[in-house]
């Protein structure tokens, strides 16, 4: 039988995340904790030895083919089914709030980036050259009836070096606010199709050094244009 949407995109999502990452083995360990699983366990489901997850995940071993990335997703959704679909369920709730989210091998200019989407920078003075690696759009009126504080943290992927695209906005504070009060900070932050932006959003982020922008695309062509980014 075919797996449900959203656990054939978890499986996806993980395979994904490891084939790409620069640290594999951390990215496994990543996974493994987010299920609050042991190695011994892992191990057991992968039909391995507790020593060959230890040594992936201490970078030991050379990166994992594509058949132990299968092995090691498939382990994990096991351990998911029998402990109630924690992940999945918590992964179809998150990805409502999360409709898209990259991290790219090699960063891009946030100037390069900005064109991809026609984005028009609000922020003056600050470095528009800065490498931005990775994306992620949020759709901020789910955010915040959903998200609590370790979410946030997972909007940050591998690194806080990424562009965060703010959906469902108005005024543009809110996004700022939270953003600012958060310790881990973007390199930019976008807004998508704002119905205006207030001056202190702009204040805001000049003050923390993030570069702020908008564009006036729909939603679903942003997300496209994201999607096809190499």
């Amino acid at each position: 039988m075919e797996p449900p949407r959203v656990e054939f995109q978890l499986r996806e999502k993980i395979a994904g995340e490891i084939a790409l990452s620069d640290q594999p083995g951390k990215t496994m360990r990543k996974w493994r904790e987010e299920l609050r699983i042991s190695q011994t366990d892992l191990a057991r489901h992968m039909r391995v030895s507790p020593s060959v997850i230890s040594d992936y995940e201490a970078g030991r071993r050379t990166s994992p083919g594509i058949k132990t990335i299968r092995r090691l997703v498939e382990a994990l959704l096991e351990i998911d089914q029998s402990s109630g679909r924690r992940l999945s369920k918590r992964f179809e709730e998150f990805s409502d709030v999360i409709p898209s989210m990259r991290d790219w091998p090699v960063g891009m200019r946030a100037s390069d980036f900005l064109r991809k989407i026609d984005g028009k920078l609000l922020t003056q003075g600050l470095n528009a050259r800065r490498v931005v690696n990775g994306y992620t759009v949020i759709d901020s009126i789910k955010a915040i009836t959903t998200l609590d504080a370790n979410d946030y943290l997972r909007i940050y992927g591998h690194t806080s070096e990424r562009a965060l695209l703010f959906t469902g906005v108005k005024y543009g504070r809110s996004p700022m606010i939270a953003v600012k009060a958060h310790p881990l900070k973007p390199a930019m932050v976008i807004y998508v199709q704002p119905e205006n932006i207030d001056e202190l959003a702009i204040k805001l982020a000049e003050l923390e050094n993030i570069l702020l922008a908008r564009t006036e695309l729909e939603v679903d062509d942003v997300i496209g244009r994201l999607e096809r980014i190499q």
